[in-house]
């Protein structure tokens, strides 16, 4: 797939890691589940840009689903064949029980979908544990637990 950084069928990486990039954003106090769910984002964007965010609660950085309609969350481990499309290591993720292919978070025509992949540690949804291969949806401000790494999943409306 074109604008790709690993090939959705074998997990192979298509370009060179030093032109992939990461940025950390400091948007001060992590949002709680408890607290009132943000309103969502209206979209200025084109079709395919950056369609949700992926808020890590812990470190407040923002990762941003964008050009893809799925993405596989996980962790990489040195000899791993398969890779996330989203690698969560640099946030403590084998230290919060993330499986290397935990999770996959899919958007649908009208809805978003999160999708546990048999994690070790399992997958919850605003406290609710996923059974394995379970798929739900997801709404705007709601709390994804892999294991124990926190992400609010910020969705921009269409």
């Amino acid at each position: 797939m074109t604008g790709s950084a690993f090939c959705v069928e074998c997990g192979v990486i298509l370009v060179p890691s030093s032109m992939l990039t990461m940025q950390k954003m400091d948007l001060g106090r992590p949002v709680s589940a408890a607290q009132p769910r943000p309103a969502p984002v209206a979209s200025a964007a084109a079709p395919g840009d950056n369609w949700g965010t992926l808020h890590l609660l812990d470190s407040g950085e923002m990762l941003p689903l964008t050009a893809r309609n799925e993405f596989t969350l996980g962790r990489v481990a040195e000899g791993q064949p398969v890779m996330p499309d989203i690698d969560l290591t640099p946030y403590q993720a084998y230290a919060q029980g993330v499986s290397r292919l935990h999770a996959v978070i899919r958007r649908g025509v009208e809805d978003v979908f999160v999708i546990n992949l048999d994690s070790a540690n399992g997958t919850f949804v605003n406290g609710r544990r996923l059974e394995p291969h379970e798929e739900r949806a997801i709404s705007h401000g709601d709390v994804v637990a892999l294991g124990g790494l926190k992400i609010q999943i910020l969705l921009r409306s269409p």
